[in-house]
């Protein structure tokens, strides 16, 4: 029966990790988005997120997003950097046109860090960007 489920191959949603001064603390914050690229809505988006390494493993966070329009972007979390020095994982599923989309983004332990910033896309902001 699993055989017969086909997930097709995610193009145009990103995850990024971008590093944003916080006007309220007057801090710079670095807060996880889900870029929707594409030119059509995604619906039903579901994001659980988890840090770990060999021995820490952090508990799982979830969001939901009804409806993320598309060329747009919602903000997922704020990541304290504490937890840079673990793998970040965030597994998205969601659907567009009535099909089922689902991938795991990764970053990579000490792989988010002000000297690995580029442009987001659809965002005028820096960050580190999974694809």
């Amino acid at each position: 029966m699993k055989k017969d489920i086909e997930i097709p191959k995610v193009e145009g949603v990103y995850v990024a990790i971008v590093n944003e001064y916080n006007a309220i603390y007057k801090t710079q914050d670095w807060n996880a988005y889900i870029i929707n690229d594409n030119d059509a809505d995604l619906e039903m988006v579901i994001i659980v997120t988890d840090g770990y390494s060999e021995s820490k493993i952090t508990s799982k966070f979830r969001k939901k997003v009804e409806v993320l329009p598309k060329k747009s972007y919602a903000k997922i979390e704020m990541i304290q950097e504490e937890l840079f020095t673990l793998n970040n994982q965030f597994k998205v599923t969601y659907f567009k046109d009535n099909t089922m989309f689902d991938k795991v983004y990764t970053f990579k332990k000490n792989t988010i860090n002000l000297e690995a910033l580029q442009a987001v896309p659809l965002m005028e902001a820096r960050g580190v960007v999974a694809k």
